[in-house]
């Protein structure tokens, strides 16, 4: 396991195979970032730990644990950005990998101009650094979240300050990119965001522009990431109490004077 500057935006590459692992560290060299390469699961765990990466890659067919338990246990220990690589590219397998905690799933081979179109995309996004180290500096501030204050809907709220998700006063966990999801439709209130105008959310590029074309895949990625997001609200698409669905547009929050229990939108 290599080391890194206290300093550094670092990225963890956790990758049996060599020549994937040496296209991602190139990737992530010339995108800024000092990497350290980890070949299995557990080491990989263990320089999340260490080193509070801004970005984690995870092959999902890993010797001894797969990627979806190592991406359920980086989650318990960490906010980091993960993108899963695999090989296996139907949809059950890419809603598999958002629920084990994935913000984004790239199918391989890899292509070096995406990867680095996905990365430059996690630094735009508007959403929390890394924590620094235990006993280490602040490291600055962090990036501010996609609401500014405390949002609440009924009995849910959310403080992007704390980075905190509460439910009838208990914490919810969320993976970042489902905070981030959440904090859009807070913002937006009833007003109806699409699948494509979350898509370009998650990726930072709210203001339009050469990069703001949305594919099937980016809102099929979307589509999982509400799923799980409903999951963990307690919520469902039949019987809303926060997110309702608007057939063939998109999403909104429900009425704040809907009752529990209110018409079915999806």
């Amino acid at each position: 396991m290599s080391t890194v500057s206290e300093s550094a935006r670092v990225a963890v590459i956790i990758e049996d195979d060599v020549d994937v692992q040496t296209l991602l560290d190139e990737v992530f060299r010339a995108a800024g970032f000092e990497t350290v390469l980890a070949g299995s699961a557990p080491e990989g765990i263990a320089a999340v730990v260490a080193h509070h990466p801004v970005i984690t890659t995870l092959d999902v067919n890993l010797p001894g644990m797969d990627g979806f338990e190592a991406a359920r246990r980086i989650r318990e220990v960490s906010t980091t950005f993960i993108i899963m690589l695999s090989a296996l590219s139907e949809e059950p397998d890419v809603v598999l990998g958002l629920s084990a905690g994935a913000d984004d799933y790239l199918v391989k081979p890899v292509r070096p101009r995406e990867l680095r179109a996905r990365i430059e995309a996690v630094m735009r996004r508007p959403r929390f650094e890394a924590p620094p180290a235990p006993g280490s500096p602040s490291g600055g501030a962090p990036m501010p979240s996609p609401a500014a204050g405390l949002q609440t809907h009924r009995d849910l709220s959310l403080d992007p300050d704390t980075h905190t998700v509460l439910v009838g006063g208990g914490e919810v966990e969320l993976t970042p990119t489902e905070f981030d999801l959440l904090a859009t439709l807070l913002d937006s209130g009833r007003r109806v965001r699409s699948k494509s105008e979350l898509a370009l959310v998650l990726r930072g590029d709210t203001a339009g522009g050469a990069s703001d074309y949305v594919g099937e895949p980016d809102r099929r990625t979307v589509e999982a990431h509400m799923t799980n997001l409903r999951r963990k609200l307690g919520d469902t698409p039949a019987d809303p109490r926060f997110i309702e669905t608007v057939r063939g547009v998109g999403y909104r929050l429900t009425s704040a004077d809907l009752p529990t229990g209110g018409v079915p939108k999806a």
